[in-house]
């Protein structure tokens, strides 16, 4: 099969995760490298042995041996970088959250669309063992008639009022909790739990100021969220209750717990380095106590990285070559990302109104919008 000639657009993350992982994977291979400044474009591309070196996008796309291209840009840049590489022709790889607005993320789905090409969603919590085994546990009923499924998501990341002030904390920028992780757990709760009908929500910022290490570290004001506090009413009426903290001291780490008629499931790790590794799978029949699973072979990574987050990013580009390879979208694609944005939008309403927000179906949304 041919290879899928890639350009990775986005160095942070992108040269963390991005780049090595298409390395690893058979039929990917790194071409291009974009980064705005053109020295530190050739610098990563020297370090990762990258042919082309560009500092702007049109040029990586007019590459041809790229017919694919990733994007790890903070994400106000999202919309319109993907446009270019969608309005190319280029199969897309995008990182969460999708964009700024709902109206965005529809748009990009529905180019992708109209040029036939394969955009997927980095949403690699679909692609780690544990969860794809508490996810088969769920589809064969082992909880029953659920009763409650409670998300904790407690992370000390940047709980340190001294970490710098960057795009993450300006909320027109994409930053804040909700976007970073939020976006995951919107699309995860899809996944496992189905859509939602309705929800409310609460947004704070704890650290209202951080220092600006490009003015001399002077104080800058904070307006991007570090907790968000929900509740939702899933469409076949279970209540879920998400808290999400970026700023929690010792935070008990990410869990989903799911209590039925029948049984209890609870998946989560307390491992506050590394959002992948970790995870355990803990079950029990009604009035029995938690007893962990044991992940099946079949399901394990088949190579193990100390950065936990590579491993299913390889299974991620696995999925996507395969959508290449077959011309048809694949999940998670841009349009379960409309679906996370949707919801990311509709929280920013229900904490500014104050109120309950009924949610739409993502197949109205995308027929005619809000």
């Amino acid at each position: 099969m041919a290879t899928v000639g890639v350009a990775v657009v986005g160095t942070g993350f992108g040269q963390k995760i991005h780049i090595p992982g298409f390395q690893a994977h058979p039929r990917t291979e790194v071409v291009a490298v974009y980064h705005r400044d053109r020295e530190k474009a050739k610098a990563i591309a020297s370090t990762h042995d990258i042919p082309h070196v560009c500092d702007r996008l049109e040029d990586a796309l007019a590459i041809p041996e790229v017919t694919a291209v990733s994007i790890s840009t903070p994400p106000f840049l999202h919309y319109e970088m993907a446009k270019s590489a969608l309005q190319a022709g280029k199969h897309l790889l995008l990182e969460k959250p999708t964009t700024l607005r709902a109206s965005e993320a529809r748009e990009l789905y529905q180019l992708a669309s109209a040029n036939g090409v394969v955009a997927m969603m980095d949403f690699e919590f679909r692609f780690v063992p544990a969860w794809q085994l508490f996810a088969e546990y769920l589809a064969e009923g082992y909880v029953g008639q659920k009763r409650l499924i409670k998300i904790d998501w407690l992370v000390s990341s940047r709980a340190d009022a001294s970490r710098p002030w960057n795009w993450y904390a300006q909320k027109d920028k994409g930053g804040g909790a909700l976007g970073a992780v939020g976006s995951h757990a919107f699309d995860y709760i899809s996944w496992l739990f189905g859509s939602v009908r309705r929800l409310c929500a609460q947004l704070s910022t704890a650290i209202s100021e951080r220092p600006d290490p490009t003015d001399s570290g002077r104080l800058k004001s904070v307006d991007a969220d570090d907790t968000c506090l929900m509740m939702l009413e899933l469409e076949d009426g279970t209540p879920c209750q998400l808290c999400i903290s970026s700023v929690a001291y010792e935070g008990r780490g990410h869990f989903v717990e799911v209590y039925g008629d029948r049984g209890t499931l609870v998946l989560g790790s307390d491992n506050q380095k590394d959002y992948v590794h970790g995870f355990s799978l803990l079950a029990s029949p009604a009035g029995q106590p938690l007893a962990e699973v044991k992940i099946p072979k079949r399901l394990a990574f088949s190579n193990v990285y100390p950065d936990g987050r590579l491993a299913p990013f390889i299974r991620v580009v696995d999925q996507w070559v395969q959508g290449i390879d077959s011309g048809k979208a694949i999940t998670p694609s841009l349009k379960e990302g409309v679906y996370s944005q949707l919801l990311m939008d509709l929280t920013h309403q229900s904490h500014e109104t104050g109120s309950w927000v009924k949610v739409p179906s993502l197949e109205a949304f995308l027929a005619v919008g809000l």
